[in-house]
């Protein structure tokens, strides 16, 4: 089993190094910061091989892909979205990956593959408020993005909106990722999320991010986004 295993990670090795992209590779380090391992292999690649995995021995790459790896990395988030798991199992891996996430993308692709957590609702939105407490940037990125992605429901948004508004971290991707979920919540449920933006309790930055995300949107009409801009606030900090 070691063995082949051993043989198995080499070929995913070997079929990311032919996957490469060197000018995808400079692009990406310039939006990703921190980057040192970044081979340059594009993400449909990368959820293509995840896919293969996951109906393989994703449990032997799990326990041995490199964590120094960008794209070994991603891989592991996504195969855990894709991978044909029971409930207790995710979990586990989920718990394994969340500590290694280190940039905004690997959280942010992996995220959006969890599909899963919509199925047993109300359990895995418990396992990402363990995460809101967390003093680590991308841990509570982490539980922000999947609540956004697959919460953003009747049942959840007072919930989420209330997260929002009681976050207390001014790291970066975390303000940006509040402001992105206010967006999305503006978009599946624009009244209450307007009337949550008129009397929020957001850093300044992250009400005005808010705002700004979702007056980007395509499915907000003009006359929304000019009522938007009545509620930015001034000094906004960043």
């Amino acid at each position: 089993m070691e063995n082949t295993r051993e043989i198995m990670i080499e070929a995913i090795r070997e079929e990311l190094r032919e996957s490469a992209d060197k000018d995808y590779k400079k692009f990406q380090e310039s939006l990703i910061p921190g980057l040192t391992t970044m081979m340059g292999v594009r993400l449909p690649k990368l959820r293509k091989m995840a896919k293969k995995i996951a109906g393989e021995d994703y449990a032997g790459f799990l326990e041995k892909a490199d964590d120094s790896c960008y794209e070994e990395l991603m891989l592991q988030g996504i195969v855990i979205g894709y991978a044909k798991m029971e409930r207790e199992e995710q979990t586990q891996a989920l718990a394994r990956f969340v500590p290694k996430i280190n940039n905004w993308a690997i959280c942010d692709c992996s995220c959006i593959t969890y599909k899963f957590m919509r199925k047993d609702s109300a359990y895995w939105f418990a396992f990402l408020e363990r995460y809101l407490s967390s003093e680590r940037e991308y841990e509570i990125r982490f539980a922000l993005v999947s609540m956004l992605d697959h919460f953003v429901t009747e049942d959840y948004i007072d919930c989420l909106l209330d997260i929002c508004n009681h976050l207390d971290s001014d790291a970066y991707y975390v303000q940006m990722a509040a402001a992105w979920a206010v967006s999305v919540c503006y978009v599946k449920f624009p009244e209450k999320t307007a009337a949550f933006l008129q009397t929020d309790t957001m850093d300044t930055f992250t009400h005005n991010k808010s705002i700004q995300k979702i007056r980007e949107s395509y499915r907000v009409s003009k006359e929304e986004k000019d009522r938007l801009l009545k509620w930015k606030r001034e000094d906004a900090g960043k």
